[in-house]
């Protein structure tokens, strides 16, 4: 008897893009009876997995102490709750800067997951390796520093044009061209433009003085900008791809790529390339720096706050927490930073794995309002108004030279808090601070964009 798709279907087999190579090799070779099964089993499709009923461990490393805070930490702790249902979670932890961003079961910021054997791209977001370096310049003048450091960074969308661009080094390139998910024009060409930019957000670059020596420290916060964003466009859809097939219940912004598959292990190996290229980059921009001062730096290290961390078949994706276990970090030079905002000291703490913190801490304030809210609370007050009163003392710019009231100090939960939780909670302990002089963000870089002034000249 012929064998058609009609009868593997019969079968019980779902059409697929082997049918036809399948369908000419069982009628070439007339196989039927065990032969057939046989041949037949390896495109069986593996039975779908179930979400967990039972409850997966949840470590709540924060306090409500406000009304505000307290539905913030509600809408946090249920959102975690639903994404732990997610069949590869085994452990999850929230820190005290732990704020919702999506609908329920989204990890939030201040998140940990802990997956067997899986990485799931939206557990680690677009912003791939967000993190933060620390250059100490010595006894220097910080204003200097910052007026240097003004002159090599770059805020805002997009990347640097030809003439203020970043030699991509070569074995870097190489990296990417090395790896199918990588070697992609377009994302070797944003890693090029876009080398030694910050993008906008809460982005920074932060220079102030050690508590400890008053050396001047210069400290950048930035992730993998368009080439990680990319990098994360294609995880999620990989990730979408097992979904359907392994556990169509799962949502699917937690899908997951197993780990021990090849496109487990592409993905793997491409988030790691990506790391290299955001500690470049933030190299770029304090070398640059060093360089036109002629200073030779005393002291460098850096951490990111927002990956995928590999211990034998687990992996820790922290959305928005700083590693505090050294095994995290292949290339660990020194402590950890956290950042709380521009008016405050940038903690630098070490810490050990607790069975609370999961070898974690907070990566920084975080919010209990969105932006949109928080506008709404300084309706009355002009822009300046609020900028003179809450940088007061401060060398605090804009890259666009518009204000963006969303990253003034009140903006962001209270740093007071978020430090006696860290002291509470066993997260951490501080061995310095890093005071501050000033900073340079992006600010509000669309009030200017050129398809608004277009408007605003036609409406006049």
């Amino acid at each position: 008897m012929k064998i058609t798709g009609k009868t593997l279907i019969e079968l019980g087999y779902s059409s697929g893009k082997w049918f036809p190579e399948a369908i000419e090799h069982i009628n070439h070779h007339q196989l039927k009876g065990t032969a057939l099964n046989n041949y037949l089993s390896q495109f069986k499709t593996p039975p779908t997995i179930d979400l967990h009923t039972s409850t997966v461990d949840l470590s709540i490393n924060i306090d409500a102490t406000t009304p505000l805070e307290k539905d913030n930490v509600e809408k946090v702790v249920t959102s975690m709750e639903t994404l732990l249902k997610t069949p590869t979670l085994v452990n999850g932890a929230i820190m005290p800067d732990a704020c919702p961003t999506g609908p329920n079961g989204t990890i939030p910021v201040g998140g940990i997951s802990v997956a067997k054997n899986a990485i799931h791209p939206g557990m680690h977001s677009a912003d791939i390796c967000c993190s933060v370096m620390l250059t100490n310049f010595g006894n220097t003048d910080p204003k200097t520093v910052l007026d240097a450091a003004h002159r090599h960074t770059h805020f805002g969308p997009g990347g640097r044009d030809r003439s203020t661009q970043y030699r991509f080094p070569s074995d870097l390139l190489k990296e990417f061209e090395g790896n199918f998910l990588l070697n992609d024009q377009k994302i070797i060409g944003t890693a090029r433009t876009h080398l030694g930019t910050q993008g906008d957000g809460n982005h920074f670059l932060f220079i102030g003085r050690s508590k400890k020596t008053g050396d001047t420290m210069m400290i950048t916060h930035h992730g993998s900008r368009a080439p990680g964003a990319l990098l994360y466009k294609k995880g999620m859809h990989l990730a979408e791809k097992f979904r359907k097939k392994l556990s169509p219940n799962t949502l699917k912004q937690n899908a997951w790529i197993p780990y021990d598959t090849e496109e487990g292990q592409l993905y793997w190996d491409a988030l790691q390339i990506i790391r290299k290229w955001t500690k470049k980059n933030h190299e770029c921009i304090h070398d640059a720096t060093l360089q036109e001062l002629n200073i030779i730096a005393k002291d460098r290290y850096w951490n990111e706050h927002n990956f995928v961390f590999k211990e034998g078949d687990l992996f820790y994706h922290a959305k928005g927490a700083t590693p505090l276990d050294a095994k995290f970090m292949p290339d660990i030079t020194g402590p950890r930073l956290i950042p709380l905002n521009m008016a405050e000291p940038v903690l630098i703490v070490e810490g050990n794995t607790t069975t609370t913190n999961l070898g974690f801490a907070p990566h920084g304030a975080g919010r209990n309002l969105s932006r949109t809210q928080h506008r709404k609370t300084k309706e009355g007050k002009t822009y300046l108004e609020i900028f003179e009163e809450e940088t007061f003392g401060l060398d605090v710019r804009f890259f666009s030279n518009d204000i963006d009231i969303t990253e003034l100090p009140s903006a962001y939960k209270s740093a007071a808090t978020v430090r006696k939780q860290m002291e509470t909670y066993n997260l951490g302990t501080i061995i310095d601070e890093v005071l501050p002089y000033g900073c340079i963000m992006a600010g509000d870089y669309s009030k200017n964009v050129p398809w608004k002034k277009r408007r605003r000249k036609q409406s006049k």
